[in-house]
């Protein structure tokens, strides 16, 4: 793997706490096999500022400390999740890349004309904005509130799935929408609940949400999908770490199922199992026989 230039990591931070490059290099270590993320080496200062509000609400005296009592623990224990949680990168917002949902409504519509269930499965929920705009776009290329769609929301940070669940956001978070769409899926607050608005029930109930590390040897998926979002996730894997969800991927979709990436992602490294359709739609490759 290259490296970029290094800034140097701080020896004793703001709050006091030791923290060396060889902490650093654990962390990344640690980071990369159980979630798969690569964490740049320019990130030192970043990962001080998450990880040390765990070691004050923890009473821990340093990262070496924290990073040994973390490796002794099983990896189900909490605090992995927590250490997880907090380098984690939750950007999202709703309609974000919105050259994709057109394209989905289109996919939807031709799937529910054929019977049955359209599955989707949003596989980076985040705080919800991502899965709640997959469900209008269903009621929308539908003209129903009661669309045949089923939407799998995950996430590896239960921390943002929670929010999401909640259905809960600050105004600030729709201005951009249209007037029409917000009086038609979403109630403003009023009173304790001023400046705030959530997601009408119909739009949450098309969609069930549940933690999923995409690096665990089974996803526990009980049934194929007809789209799969998985935006601005691969940007933090390595290129083997990339190539391993991909084929997870692949296996999960329907022969003629649609992965939408982010826009700043491309495959070329597994064409043997995507071929581009366009701005980064992708479909998987069917064997030959």
């Amino acid at each position: 793997m290259g490296y970029a230039a290094r800034e140097p990591a701080p020896d004793v931070g703001d709050e006091g706490f030791r923290f060396t490059h060889r902490d650093f290099e654990r962390v990344r270590g640690l980071i990369h096999a159980h979630a798969g993320i690569a964490l740049n080496p320019t990130k030192q200062r970043m990962v001080y500022s998450r990880l040390s509000r765990r070691l004050r609400l923890l009473g821990t005296r340093s990262f070496t400390a924290y990073l040994d009592d973390l490796e002794a623990t099983p990896a189900g224990h909490g605090e992995w999740q927590e250490f997880v949680n907090a380098l984690t990168t939750n950007l999202t917002s709703f309609f974000r890349e919105p050259h994709h949902f057109p394209i989905l409504a289109t996919h939807i519509a031709e799937r529910a004309k054929r019977g049955g269930t359209v599955r989707i499965w949003c596989c980076a929920a985040s705080t919800g904005e991502e899965p709640y705009t997959i469900a209008i776009t269903a009621m929308q290329a539908c003209r129903s509130r009661t669309p045949p769609v089923e939407i799998l929301a995950t996430d590896i940070d239960t921390t943002v799935l929670g929010k999401a669940h909640d259905g809960v956001y600050a105004e600030e978070a729709v201005t951009r929408l249209d007037t029409d769409l917000l009086k038609s899926y979403f109630l403003r607050g009023r009173g304790p609940n001023a400046g705030f608005v959530k997601l009408q029930d119909d739009v949450q109930a098309l969609i069930s949400y549940r933690p999923l590390n995409l690096l665990a040897s089974s996803w526990h998926l009980e049934q194929k999908f007809d789209a799969i979002f998985c935006r601005n996730v691969m940007i933090y894997f390595d290129k083997d770490t990339q190539y391993r969800v991909l084929k997870g991927l692949a296996a999960a979709l329907e022969p003629a199922g649609l992965l939408f990436a982010g826009h700043s992602e491309n495959f070329t490294q597994a064409r043997d199992l995507f071929e581009l359709l366009g701005r980064t739609v992708y479909r998987p490759v069917l064997p030959t026989r």
